[in-house]
């Protein structure tokens, strides 16, 4: 049995340690401990100095989980049937669940959930595989080795994307170009990459095409000498050509491309490189000469999914 006369009190000690980036540090420690408890340290230092404050504001979306809806088409983001695989497709597809409170949410729907997992990446719910960008398209990728010369198509850098309440602008920062051609040099850095929807026109019926040239019922060209035409989106597309929508400037499209009124279910959905006009300055990226559907196209509502429902008191407003 030890008496209290025999026990011996200790008055704290102040030692001086060396930080992670070499700072002298104070530390009070109790003489009378022994072990890890004598040696306390504090935390390491970030990484970056921008990395405390990325994880912070998380890119501009929300912390946990949340669904992306186009404000063009009223569609969301989805992960095209589902898929698992690696470059699978997102698109752009009607919610299929308009409640934002976990628990009441359809489990179909998780592929249409998203959020930012712990290295920055953006992240699909259902499959837990980051998003890449593929030729201008979203695309579902499983985490691959680094093949050299690095970065290359196949194995590079994830892009980053970040989401701008101000404008409702969702923009893809690179670390290398993203079409993977040297030969281009470092003209992919003076573009911004924006998300954007791309319009879809129904088909023309026959009666249209009749009422637009009534000798075409019958095999004839219409009279007249032929005037030049520009080639629409769509017919560059039905002809085989390796066109991609972004490649045309949203500002050079006609009025009748604009036009977004196919019955499909589903949209397009793909970054587009903007290039700033010369002598420009200003944070819209020109766009003051872009069309109000145009605008729209680039625009993106970020919708946090909830552990309760909201609150429908008088002194808060129902989300």
């Amino acid at each position: 049995m030890i008496s209290e006369s025999s026990q011996t009190t200790s008055s704290p000690v102040s030692e001086q340690h060396n930080s992670p980036t070499g700072e002298a540090l104070n530390v009070t420690v109790d003489a009378g401990i022994s072990g890890p408890a004598a040696s306390l340290l504090p935390p390491p230092p970030s990484y970056s100095s921008s990395a405390s404050t990325s994880i912070i504001d998380n890119f501009g979306f929300p912390l946990g989980y949340f669904v992306i809806r186009s404000l063009a088409t009223g569609r969301v983001l989805d992960v095209a049937s589902d898929s698992q695989k690696d470059g699978g497709e997102v698109i752009l597809w009607p919610a299929k669940e308009s409640s934002l409170v976990e628990g009441f949410r359809k489990p179909e729907a998780e592929n249409q959930v998203f959020y930012i997992d712990q290295s920055g990446a953006l992240c699909c719910r259902n499959s837990g595989h980051a998003i890449d960008v593929e030729d201008g398209r979203l695309v579902q990728r499983h985490r691959r080795p680094i093949t050299y010369p690095y970065p290359n198509a196949f194995s590079h850098p994830l892009p980053q994307f970040r989401f701008d309440h101000t404008t409702g602008r969702i923009s893809v920062d690179f670390e290398c170009d993203p079409t993977y051609t040297p030969s281009q040099g470092d003209a992919w850095k003076k573009k911004t990459y924006l998300l954007a929807s791309i319009p879809k026109r129904k088909p023309k019926s026959l009666l249209s095409s009749v009422l637009s040239n009534p000798l075409s019922a019958f095999g004839l060209p219409s009279p007249g000498p032929k005037s030049p035409t520009n080639a629409t989106i769509e017919d560059m597309r039905d002809s085989g050509l390796d066109l991609r929508e972004d490649e045309l400037v949203e500002r050079d499209w006609e009025e009748t491309e604009e036009v977004d009124d196919s019955p499909d279910w589903h949209r397009y959905v793909r970054v587009i490189g903007v290039s700033r006009p010369s002598g420009f300055e200003g944070d819209d990226d020109g766009e003051a000469d872009l069309s109000l559907a145009a605008r729209e196209r680039r625009t993106w509502e970020v919708l946090p999914l909830r552990n309760a429902r909201a609150s429908t008191s008088k002194t808060s407003r129902p989300t």
